[in-house]
């Protein structure tokens, strides 16, 4: 003879099931309207006064290789590749004896001048300015390596490609920062979130067994 099973009741703890999904929405809400989780950033962009920038270009002196731009990206394709291959060799030999001088004509299409701006990011160039319709490129003597020093990391003012790999990792690191601050501050939350976990676990189990 077959034994009619018997259904077995649904076990619902609703203090545990209040405690385990209402106090974290609780936290989470009190942190949003304390803006806990809002981040700002800025970045500083300077532009130097013509005076400086012609005085200061004309204390370099080098030997400038000019490419003169007035067209489109299309037709000037050819000398943008050129442009390119002279800057990647001059960047690993660090050649401080010629430079490189970009003239912008004034039928130059702006997305020459985009290109002109992404060719100086991927090259890694590290010194180069904008005085008029030029761009000058040159390369500086490097300084000897020392150990005791910190490594510093060129930035191109105002230009993101340039900087991103830089930036990107800078704002990891501080966004880290930022969380392992943010969890010694409210350590004693999460202390009593873990609590209240273990302590609904054991109320449910002892719940199981009365029943």
């Amino acid at each position: 003879m077959i034994n009619k099973r018997e259904k077995r009741k649904r076990i619902f703890y609703v203090p545990g099931i209040i405690s385990l999904v209402f106090i974290p929405l609780l936290c989470l809400y009190s942190w949003y309207r304390k803006d806990v989780f809002k981040s700002e950033g800025c970045i500083d962009i300077y532009f130097p006064e013509k005076s400086f920038t012609k005085s200061n270009l004309e204390s370099i002196k080098r030997d400038y290789q000019v490419f003169n731009f007035n067209s489109s990206e299309v037709l000037e394709s050819k000398d943008l590749k050129n442009l390119q291959a002279v800057l990647r060799k001059m960047n690993r030999e660090n050649d401080t004896i010629n430079g490189v001088q970009i003239h912008l004509g004034n039928k130059m299409a702006y997305e020459v001048y985009v290109r002109i701006l992404d060719i100086l990011a991927i090259e890694q160039m590290p010194t180069y300015q904008q005085y008029n319709n030029d761009f000058f490129v040159l390369m500086l003597p490097k300084p000897k390596a020392d150990k005791k020093l910190r490594e510093i990391t060129p930035i191109t003012c105002g230009y993101w490609e340039a900087n991103k790999e830089f930036v990107l990792k800078e704002r990891k690191e501080k966004q880290f920062q930022y969380v392992l601050a943010l969890y010694k501050k409210y350590w004693y939350l999460f202390l009593a979130y873990l609590g209240i976990v273990v302590l609904n676990i054991f109320a449910l189990v002892k719940f199981n067994k009365t029943k």
